[in-house]
């Protein structure tokens, strides 16, 4: 299908663009009331993800309110060891939680690297989502960074410092490096199926690379995203790791098209760390969004002043946060189109 908007694609290659395409992590989610009332009529998050039609209509509902130049599909990067064989329970206001970890090699015998067919909800949501946008804007589909599933799967909760994560990788390293693989090869073949029921472009999130050393994340996070991008040769691939500022440098070096920088990372020293042949992405602080609107307006015309009109995909340094006013995000993707077009 034709894209109408194919402006974050171009912008990814390097061509020239008639202004900065803009989008946000978790745009389809609680800052919307229109969310709130799907997602009010159901049991729960997990139900919302893994009915295809809802999950379709709140993918589209921020290209429709806030006029975003993307649909990133509703989804969870726990689906993964769901399907592998570990479920989770999303407990409200305090997030995931896995009634099993992995703790030993018997828990590894138990598990299985996921197939297509282990998460057709999102394939199926996907393929409703592009039927119903008609090509008004690409689709990113997603999946989370091997190390950041695994963080998951051995804690069994969210953490400050994912101690018993942390500590398998000293302890127990050759089974850390085996449930990576695991995890990795599942992510390979979800995305794959992802970009076959229509997505467009795909994003990969460590949203716990900055807890690992350099050298840990090199060997336990970066070499594992290297290979999904490697295998992932269909649409372009961006990554985000959080917190990591290590990272730079080696993502420049790695099979990624785009690289997402979180609100703390120096925009004119990441440029020279990944060099002339990555689009970055980013990177405005979201806590911004609860200021005035001049504030807001002047925060986003300094970023998109640092990034410059070449190679930047704009959005936040993180996801919205769940409070912020939606007439305040539709002012920064507003001044974001109109200030980036005055720029080139």
């Amino acid at each position: 299908m034709h894209l109408k908007n194919d402006l974050i694609l171009r912008t990814i290659k390097g061509e020239k663009t008639e202004r900065t395409p803009v989008w946000l992590m978790r745009q389809a989610g609680r800052i919307l009331p229109e969310y709130r009332a799907v997602r009010n009529s159901l049991s729960g998050f997990k139900e919302l993800v893994e009915t295809p039609e809802l999950a379709a209509e709140v993918t589209i509902q921020p290209v429709d309110i806030l006029g975003v130049d993307a649909a990133i599909i509703f989804s969870d990067i726990l689906v993964i060891p769901e399907a592998m064989g570990l479920p989770y329970e999303m407990i409200e206001k305090k997030g995931p939680r896995f009634p099993s970890t992995i703790k030993s090699a018997a828990d590894l015998k138990k598990i299985k690297v996921a197939g297509a067919d282990d998460i057709s909800y999102t394939l199926e949501a996907i393929k409703i989502t592009k039927r119903e946008l008609h090509g008004r804007v690409p689709i990113i589909g997603f999946a989370g960074a091997p190390w950041t599933i695994f963080a998951y799967m051995v804690e069994g909760s969210g953490s400050k410092t994912f101690s018993k994560a942390r500590a398998m990788l000293y302890t127990d390293p050759n089974m850390a490096h085996q449930l990576l693989q695991m995890i990795t090869d599942s992510t390979i073949n979800y995305l794959k199926a992802q970009i076959a029921a229509g997505a467009d472009l795909v994003q990969i999130f460590d949203s716990w690379a900055g807890i690992l050393s350099p050298v840990q994340y090199e060997q336990f996070s970066l070499k594992y995203i290297s290979q999904i991008c490697d295998a992932i040769t269909e649409v372009p691939k961006t990554v985000f790791a959080k917190d990591a500022y290590f990272a730079r440098k080696l993502l420049s070096q790695i099979n990624c098209n785009t690289v997402g920088l979180d609100w703390c990372m120096d925009i004119k020293e990441s440029r020279q760390l990944l060099g002339e042949n990555k689009t970055v992405q980013g990177n405005l602080d979201p806590c911004v969004l609860y200021a005035d609107e001049s504030r807001i307006q002047e925060a986003v015309k300094t970023m998109l002043n640092e990034f410059g009109p070449q190679r930047h995909i704009a959005n936040l340094g993180h996801g919205v946060y769940p409070d912020t006013d939606p007439g305040k995000v539709r002012l920064f993707v507003d001044t974001v189109k109109e200030y980036s077009t005055k720029i080139r």
